[in-house]
């Protein structure tokens, strides 16, 4: 089963395959010269390639504020925008990168997960169980792949995220290279781009999404602070040499979200009957079921939510698309996805205030498959004296 009509429920999905984050490791890896990486999405040959990834940089918003962020505009001129996998959430996104594998494959399924058998909720930012992160993600990973083939890789980002569990699961294989500020983030990269005759580095950016959950995206702490990655960018682009390119893009987008639209699925008695645990983030919820109610449960949030969200079934959502193509889920990991799976309309937001307090104030979400939230930039610059774009 796919998904309703566009006319009712606007969603998006994956252009796994052709247009995704799932894409763009491999085709790195190809442009570098890395044999037997698909380069599906077209990139040019290099001998170096920096990914800038800013986190919470929708297509959408950044042609809506387009003002503040003139180099990344005359980037996008004439670009179409790929997507992020499902959900459209930083964990999931970030592994689909490093792994260059869809979500289904890699196993990272979401901001939350039910741990299998149990109804203990598993965090993968915070990595709040006892999980073994090569078990839970096995895929070989793109910066594995690259250095196996002479390829020196380096991960730029702040230092609160060296060596964590989540860092390993999605990003092993890169030499961690920690940077608290944009400037360190130019200065490290710079170093790293001439350190090797071949190499791939990612840089990490979060503060904008931090702000767009906290203050909303457009608001004023957002928009200036779209300004200040803009700036970054345009210093990337400044420290290339001449054999390299950098990409700009992101995990995904954002909505904003208000109390009228924020509904407890975790108090709401239409949507706890039979409900065994709910994981998975505002916009895009997983609902575990307790044993023999989950057809219940699947009509019960259908009813319940009819017109603000699309409400499928584990097996739906698989044959849909949007985990990855159904024939690269990978039946292992099929357990740590909800019997039922709801993906929010406009500005909906499904929150479980008791348990997610800090979540469930946020005025920014993302998770779902609306166009907002799915649609990233992909942006190609030269050093800035031959500024190019991704077409």
């Amino acid at each position: 089963m796919t998904a309703r009509p566009a006319a009712e429920t606007p969603l998006t999905v994956p252009r796994y395959g052709t247009a995704s984050l799932a894409d763009l490791g491999p085709s790195l890896l190809a442009s570098l010269g890395v044999a037997g990486e698909p380069n599906v999405l077209g990139l040019p040959e290099a001998r170096r390639a920096c990914v800038l990834m800013v986190d919470g940089l929708g297509w959408r918003a950044l042609l809506a504020h387009r003002d503040r962020a003139p180099f990344l505009a005359s980037l996008a001129e004439g670009c179409a925008p790929i997507t992020a996998g499902f959900p459209s959430t930083t964990a999931t996104s970030l592994t689909t990168v490093g792994t260059g594998t869809v979500p289904g494959s890699h196993g990272v399924i979401g901001y939350q997960v039910a741990l299998p058998g149990t109804d203990t909720v598993f965090n993968h930012l915070r990595w709040t169980a006892n999980v073994n992160p090569l078990v839970w993600q096995p895929r070989r990973t793109v910066y594995e792949r690259a250095e196996a083939a002479g390829v020196t890789t380096a991960y730029i980002a702040d230092s609160a995220y060296q060596g964590g569990n989540f860092t390993r699961a999605s990003a092993r294989g890169s030499r961690y290279v920690p940077a608290n500020t944009t400037t360190e983030l130019v200065v490290h990269a710079a170093a790293a781009l001439t350190a090797a005759d071949r190499a791939y580095l990612f840089v990490y950016h979060s503060e904008l999404d931090m702000l767009g959950h906290m203050h909303g995206v457009g608001s004023p702490y957002w928009r200036h602070h779209l300004a200040e990655v803009d700036r970054l960018a345009e210093q990337l682009a400044t420290v290339l040499p001449e054999d390299a390119f950098l990409y700009i893009t992101a995990d995904h987008g954002m909505v904003d979200t208000d109390e009228q639209s924020r509904i407890d699925v975790a108090s709401d008695p239409d949507l706890t009957e039979g409900v065994r645990v709910v994981a998975g983030e505002p916009r895009a919820r997983q609902v575990y079921t307790r044993s023999g109610a989950a057809a219940d449960v699947l009509a019960a949030w259908r009813e319940r939510l009819a017109g603000v969200a699309t409400v499928v079934s584990r097996a739906e959502a698989v044959d849909a698309g949007w985990f990855g193509p159904p024939d690269e889920v990978n039946p292992g990991i099929l357990d740590r996805v909800g019997d039922v799976v709801a993906a929010a309309h406009g500005t909906t937001a499904l929150i479980a205030p008791h348990r997610e307090h800090t979540e469930s104030r946020l005025v920014g979400h993302h998770g779902s498959l609306t166009p907002h939230e799915m649609e990233v930039p992909l942006l190609r610059s030269g050093p800035l004296r031959r500024l190019g774009a991704f077409r």
